[in-house]
Protein backbone atom coordinates (compact mmCIF):
# COMPACT_ATOMS: atom_id res chain seq x y z
CA UNK A 1 0.00 0.00 0.00
CA UNK A 2 1.54 3.50 -0.86
CA UNK A 3 2.89 5.34 1.84
CA UNK A 4 0.36 8.78 0.99
CA UNK A 5 -2.94 6.22 1.26
CA UNK A 6 -2.09 4.97 4.70
CA UNK A 7 -1.30 8.60 5.94
CA UNK A 8 -4.44 9.47 4.44
CA UNK A 9 -6.76 11.39 7.38
CA UNK A 10 -9.89 12.67 5.06
CA UNK A 11 -10.72 14.76 2.82
CA UNK A 12 -13.12 17.57 3.44
CA UNK A 13 -14.90 19.69 0.91
CA UNK A 14 -16.00 23.07 2.82
CA UNK A 15 -18.01 26.63 2.11
CA UNK A 16 -17.61 29.96 2.78
CA UNK A 17 -21.09 30.77 3.46
CA UNK A 18 -21.07 34.64 2.75
CA UNK A 19 -24.20 36.94 3.55
CA UNK A 20 -25.40 40.15 1.95
CA UNK A 21 -24.07 42.08 4.63
CA UNK A 22 -20.62 40.62 3.43
CA UNK A 23 -20.13 38.24 6.37
CA UNK A 24 -18.83 34.69 6.52
CA UNK A 25 -20.77 32.14 8.85
CA UNK A 26 -18.38 30.11 11.18
CA UNK A 27 -18.89 27.50 13.98
CA UNK A 28 -17.83 27.66 17.53
CA UNK A 29 -16.33 24.45 17.97
CA UNK A 30 -14.53 22.65 21.62
CA UNK A 31 -10.64 22.19 20.84
CA UNK A 32 -11.25 18.78 22.58
CA UNK A 33 -14.66 16.95 23.02
CA UNK A 34 -16.02 17.42 26.92
CA UNK A 35 -12.89 19.88 27.65
CA UNK A 36 -13.74 22.86 27.52
CA UNK A 37 -10.48 24.34 29.69
CA UNK A 38 -8.95 23.67 26.10
CA UNK A 39 -10.25 26.11 24.23
CA UNK A 40 -12.17 26.89 21.13
CA UNK A 41 -12.12 27.52 18.04
CA UNK A 42 -14.08 29.06 14.91
CA UNK A 43 -14.75 26.96 11.57
CA UNK A 44 -16.12 26.69 8.15
CA UNK A 45 -19.10 24.55 7.53
CA UNK A 46 -18.51 21.35 6.20
CA UNK A 47 -17.06 17.75 6.22
CA UNK A 48 -15.83 14.54 5.05
CA UNK A 49 -15.83 13.48 1.64
CA UNK A 50 -16.96 10.43 0.93
CA UNK A 51 -15.17 8.07 -1.72
CA UNK A 52 -18.10 8.36 -3.95
CA UNK A 53 -18.72 11.90 -3.93
CA UNK A 54 -17.18 14.56 -5.56
CA UNK A 55 -15.86 17.66 -3.79
CA UNK A 56 -18.11 20.30 -4.54
CA UNK A 57 -21.45 17.63 -4.14
CA UNK A 58 -20.07 17.05 -0.68
CA UNK A 59 -19.83 20.96 0.37
CA UNK A 60 -23.37 21.18 -0.74
CA UNK A 61 -24.76 18.27 1.01
CA UNK A 62 -22.57 19.08 4.37
CA UNK A 63 -23.90 22.82 3.75
CA UNK A 64 -27.44 21.80 4.29
CA UNK A 65 -26.91 18.90 6.99
CA UNK A 66 -25.10 21.92 9.12
CA UNK A 67 -27.02 25.13 7.91
CA UNK A 68 -30.27 23.92 6.75
CA UNK A 69 -29.41 25.76 3.67
CA UNK A 70 -29.88 23.74 1.02
CA UNK A 71 -28.59 24.52 -3.17
CA UNK A 72 -27.79 22.75 -5.73
CA UNK A 73 -23.54 21.73 -6.25
CA UNK A 74 -23.85 24.07 -9.44
CA UNK A 75 -24.27 27.30 -8.03
CA UNK A 76 -21.28 26.54 -5.29
CA UNK A 77 -18.37 28.78 -6.53
CA UNK A 78 -14.63 27.15 -6.57
CA UNK A 79 -12.91 26.05 -5.04
CA UNK A 80 -11.52 28.78 -4.50
CA UNK A 81 -8.71 27.73 -1.77
CA UNK A 82 -7.39 24.57 -0.42
CA UNK A 83 -5.37 23.41 2.46
CA UNK A 84 -3.81 20.42 3.57
CA UNK A 85 -1.48 18.85 6.04
CA UNK A 86 -1.15 16.39 8.47
CA UNK A 87 -2.74 16.09 11.99
CA UNK A 88 -3.90 13.94 15.07
CA UNK A 89 -6.80 14.90 16.21
CA UNK A 90 -7.55 12.03 18.43
CA UNK A 91 -10.64 10.29 16.16
CA UNK A 92 -8.56 10.76 13.20
CA UNK A 93 -4.96 11.11 11.70
CA UNK A 94 -3.49 11.12 9.00
CA UNK A 95 -3.17 13.38 6.03
CA UNK A 96 -6.04 15.92 5.64
CA UNK A 97 -6.89 18.13 2.85
CA UNK A 98 -9.81 21.15 3.00
CA UNK A 99 -11.04 22.45 -0.67
CA UNK A 100 -12.98 25.33 -0.12
CA UNK A 101 -16.40 26.90 -2.07
CA UNK A 102 -18.39 30.03 -2.06
CA UNK A 103 -21.80 30.51 -1.51
CA UNK A 104 -23.44 33.44 -1.69
CA UNK A 105 -26.98 34.39 0.22
CA UNK A 106 -28.87 36.99 1.20
CA UNK A 107 -29.60 36.05 4.57
CA UNK A 108 -30.05 32.81 6.53
CA UNK A 109 -31.65 31.64 9.37
CA UNK A 110 -29.04 29.01 10.47
CA UNK A 111 -30.59 25.45 11.53
CA UNK A 112 -28.14 23.05 12.78
CA UNK A 113 -31.05 20.36 12.98
CA UNK A 114 -28.97 18.51 10.51
CA UNK A 115 -25.47 17.87 12.86
CA UNK A 116 -24.65 14.58 13.43
CA UNK A 117 -23.76 13.19 17.27
CA UNK A 118 -20.00 14.60 17.11
CA UNK A 119 -21.50 18.01 16.31
CA UNK A 120 -23.98 18.22 18.61
CA UNK A 121 -21.68 17.27 21.12
CA UNK A 122 -18.64 19.86 20.40
CA UNK A 123 -20.55 22.93 18.35
CA UNK A 124 -21.47 25.39 20.90
CA UNK A 125 -22.26 28.14 18.53
CA UNK A 126 -22.04 29.69 15.35
CA UNK A 127 -22.17 33.53 14.40
CA UNK A 128 -21.45 35.84 11.21
CA UNK A 129 -17.71 37.03 10.92
CA UNK A 130 -16.92 40.24 8.69
CA UNK A 131 -13.33 40.30 7.59
CA UNK A 132 -12.34 43.06 10.30
CA UNK A 133 -13.13 40.79 12.23
CA UNK A 134 -11.46 37.78 10.77
CA UNK A 135 -8.40 39.82 10.99
CA UNK A 136 -7.95 40.08 14.99
CA UNK A 137 -10.00 37.24 16.41
CA UNK A 138 -10.18 36.30 20.36
CA UNK A 139 -10.32 32.45 19.13
CA UNK A 140 -8.57 30.70 16.53
CA UNK A 141 -9.97 30.73 13.26
CA UNK A 142 -9.53 28.05 10.71
CA UNK A 143 -8.86 28.21 7.35
CA UNK A 144 -5.72 30.27 8.62
CA UNK A 145 -5.63 33.40 5.96
CA UNK A 146 -9.52 33.69 5.72
CA UNK A 147 -9.61 37.19 6.22
CA UNK A 148 -7.78 37.88 3.35
CA UNK A 149 -9.22 35.73 1.27
CA UNK A 150 -12.62 36.52 2.28
CA UNK A 151 -11.77 39.96 1.33
CA UNK A 152 -10.92 38.62 -2.35
CA UNK A 153 -13.86 37.02 -2.55
CA UNK A 154 -16.32 40.60 -1.14
CA UNK A 155 -14.25 42.58 -3.46
CA UNK A 156 -14.87 39.54 -6.65
CA UNK A 157 -11.32 39.41 -6.65
CA UNK A 158 -12.00 35.52 -6.77
CA UNK A 159 -8.50 33.22 -7.74
CA UNK A 160 -8.43 32.03 -11.04
CA UNK A 161 -6.92 28.84 -9.37
CA UNK A 162 -7.68 27.87 -5.75
CA UNK A 163 -5.04 29.57 -3.23
CA UNK A 164 -3.15 27.58 -1.16
CA UNK A 165 -3.39 28.40 2.65
CA UNK A 166 -1.57 26.99 5.46
CA UNK A 167 -1.84 24.52 7.37
CA UNK A 168 -3.33 25.22 11.03
CA UNK A 169 -2.38 21.76 12.42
Amino acid sequence: MPILRRLRGRRSARVLLVDGGGRVLLFRSLREPGRPAAGYCWFTPGGGVHRWERTARAAARELAEETGLSVPHTELTGPVARTSGYADLGWKRGWFSDVFYVCRVARHDVDTGGFEAHERATIVDHRWWTAGELAAPEEEVYPYGLAGLLTDILTDRLPVKPVRLPWHH
